[in-house]
């Protein structure tokens, strides 16, 4: 009897909830909506639409919540993206078929939501008195408690029939996301490789040019010294020799950074393994998939072994940088459409890829993004540091 009770109640708690939303629908239905559409008519307050559109979106995603937790299987959702100028999101809230799903999903809530909270009122009683008494008599199992259960598997059923989305407009809010998605990962893209351009332009000025303009200086005054005074001029050549050796040092830096030629010597791996003997860290590096040298093995994309490359040097720099790190681990999987690159330092954690941060993560994502690829980071306080990357190839 008491294991009854205490299934009755959890299927109680669901339904007293629901009816709590229902009051929540009405106000939404017979309040909010009215005074909204009043408001946009007089043009003034045509902004009240989107708001109260996401207000009602937030109701409908609470719902979509709770079935999914009784249900044990989640419910979908598809709107349009409310975003751009006024205008723009006026009309995505109007158009929307998911302002009018959710419409009619609070108006039936309403209903069925009171409805059969009502009943289960009507049940608890003689649940508790009948049944319970005739179960302690009769030595068998509770009839009635049951059906409680069943009256949230009804309004969990009702509610999921109308909350999910026809196919049709599942596809289209699929397709609006991709293209929202594309439209930040080109803005991204775009922004990554302006800030390259300067970057490069910033090394080719700031070092190789200014080296090659002394070493041709140098080179003027050795000619002029040449016949006057020759240990001069001997000691002018070689001073621009080492600034030739010099600038052809920075000329190396700067095509490293563009792509670098370590990636087609060894291949992804063998460069990887160079990153983590240089690094100064004890770096265990794991490989799957992939051959140890350029030539043995499959090879992803240039593109993806530059990206790839970039992040396990960004990762590894930050663990020196910012972490305390003396430990880490790289690991590089090749997937059936993917590459996975994931970095694991053992330091203080308490990472962060903001814009500002100054780890380098945002150049990471921004990169990774440029490929369409995912980037996961977990750094709770006190460690660990994990970096997971993948990288959409075709091998």
């Amino acid at each position: 009897m008491r294991k009854a009770i205490k299934e009755a109640v959890r299927a109680w708690l669901p339904l007293t909830i629901g009816a709590a939303i229902s009051l929540l629908c009405l106000l939404m239905v017979a309040v909010v909506v009215p005074f909204t559409v009043f408001l946009a008519l007089t043009v003034i307050g045509a902004g009240a639409l989107p708001e109260s559109v996401l207000l009602l979106r937030r109701l409908a995603g609470w719902e979509r919540r709770r079935t999914a937790e009784w249900t044990g299987t989640p419910v979908p959702e598809a709107y349009l993206p409310l975003e751009g100028p006024l205008p723009a999101r006026v009309r995505t809230a109007v158009t929307d078929p998911g302002t009018r799903r959710d419409l009619i999903w609070a108006v039936a809530q309403f209903l069925y939501g009171l409805l059969l909270w009502f009943v289960s009122l009507v049940v608890w009683v003689p649940a508790l008195l009948v049944d319970g008494v005739w179960t302690g008599l009769a030595g068998r199992r509770p009839v009635a408690l049951p059906l409680i259960g069943r009256l949230a598997g009804l309004a969990a059923d009702w509610s999921r029939a109308l909350l999910t989305p026809t196919p049709s407009v599942a596809r289209d809010a699929a397709l609006a996301a991709r293209i929202e998605q594309l439209t930040v990962t080109r803005a991204g893209a775009i922004a990554a490789h302006g800030a390259e351009l300067r970057r490069i332009e910033r090394d080719l000025h700031d070092g190789a040019q200014a080296r090659l303009v002394a070493l041709s200086m140098r080179i003027g005054l050795a000619r002029r010294a040449y016949d006057s005074d020759p240990a001069t001029a001997r000691k002018l050549l070689d001073d621009a020799q080492t600034q030739a050796e010099e600038a052809l040092a920075e000329l190396r830096h700067v095509v490293r950074g563009i792509h670098p030629p370590i990636l087609t010597d060894r291949g992804l791996t063998g460069a990887v393994r160079a990153l983590a003997a240089s690094s100064g860290l004890e770096v265990a590096v794991s490989v799957t998939g992939l051959g140890d040298h350029a030539g043995e093995g499959p090879r992803a994309p240039a593109a993806v072994e530059a990206a790839a490359y970039f992040v396990v040097a960004e990762a590894l720099t930050n663990a020196v940088k910012h972490s305390g790190a003396a430990r880490a681990s790289v690991s590089l999987t090749r997937e059936p459409a993917a590459l996975r690159v994931r970095v694991r330092d053992e330091g203080r954690g308490g990472a962060e890829a903001g814009e500002n941060s100054g780890s380098g993560l945002a150049g990471i994502r921004r990169r990774v993004a440029a490929l369409d690829g995912t980037v996961r980071l977990t750094s709770p306080a006190g460690g660990p540091t994990v970096i997971e990357v993948e990288l959409p190839c075709v091998w």
